[in-house]
């Protein structure tokens, strides 16, 4: 297509993701705009058949994402992917929910293609990036080093923005020190990922778990279905909010107890938790904040 100042030409490649699709760009419109069509079809083959090889590339790297293995086996895996068998490592993972089922993956090389260095391409296996797919079917990525949170997220926001009509939600986890701290890793980084999807359901976001420093913060990154059981099982009859005396009471819940004393004896008889203790507290705190987050997720 031709624009102000020049021809843009889309390089097809049917296999490759949207965050894997390629340009080329041609300053004078009128400086042969034949040629620049042919270059991209044979840049669209080229890169028609690195999409096909990215399924066997893959099938190592999602070795780091399968069922527990020994870390010698996990070690093993690493190399295969190129990646040392000693950390640091950073572990990714992503997904773009069921607007573009598997596309994640494309978007989670091209993150590792600018932050590694040295990548010629996205393909399943990055430089020394290892890119894989989870049972669920969303992505993950094993990076080397120990990575700027700085850079990560500049890169996240850059291929987040080649479809910005489709969140890309992504978690990470804290380093982790060598192949037997990976799954710890991965649990880790799932968990951010729910809050991203919490925090922003339709926009594109990335949770590092270091972030969640609160309890608040923390509950995004429990499914909204737990969340909702836990405010049912904890809140119990206060719940009935079609009755104005368990709704004034549900807001007391809000205030100082020195306060409402009658109110406090009621909650207490309703919960079956004693509010002098500390624990039963936290409880019924966690109960209406996982109340409020489940209540902003389903609107």
């Amino acid at each position: 297509m031709a624009n102000g100042s020049g021809v843009t030409v889309s390089v097809e490649a049917g296999a490759a993701s949207p965050y894997e699709r390629r340009v080329l760009y041609l300053p004078d419109p009128d400086g042969a705009p034949r040629m620049l069509h042919e270059v991209a079809a044979i840049l669209g083959r080229g890169q028609e058949a690195a999409a096909r090889r990215r399924a066997t590339e893959r099938r190592a790297a999602d070795e780091l994402a399968g069922p527990a293995a020994p870390a010698d086996a996990v070690a093993a895996a690493l190399l295969r992917c190129g990646l040392p068998d000693q950390g640091p490592y950073r572990m990714v993972v992503a997904s773009t929910g069921e607007r573009w089922p598997g596309a994640a993956e494309g978007a989670l090389a091209e993150v590792a293609g600018h932050l590694v260095t040295g990548v010629a391409g996205a393909t399943g296996v990055v430089g020394v990036a290892a890119v894989g797919r989870l049972p669920d079917g969303d992505a993950c990525a094993v990076l080397p080093g120990v990575l700027s949170d700085g850079d990560l997220d500049e890169a996240w926001r850059l291929v987040a923005a080649c479809e910005p009509a489709v969140p890309l939600h992504g978690g990470t986890a804290a380093p982790a020190a060598g192949p037997g701290e990976l799954r710890g890793a991965l649990a880790q980084a799932r968990y951010g990922l729910t809050s991203a999807r919490t925090t922003a359901p339709e926009a594109s976001a990335l949770t590092d778990v270091a972030t969640l420093a609160s309890l608040d913060t923390l509950l995004t990154g429990v499914p909204a279905d737990v969340r909702v059981a836990y405010s049912r099982t904890v809140l119990g009859p206060l719940l009935d909010t079609d009755r104005a005396a368990n709704a004034a009471l549900l807001h007391t819940l809000h205030l100082h107890v020195n306060t409402v004393h009658y109110r406090v004896q009621r909650i207490e008889h309703f919960t079956g938790r004693d509010l002098s203790s500390l624990t039963d507290r936290l409880d019924l705190w966690a109960a209406l904040l996982c109340r409020r987050g489940a209540a902003g997720s389903a609107g």
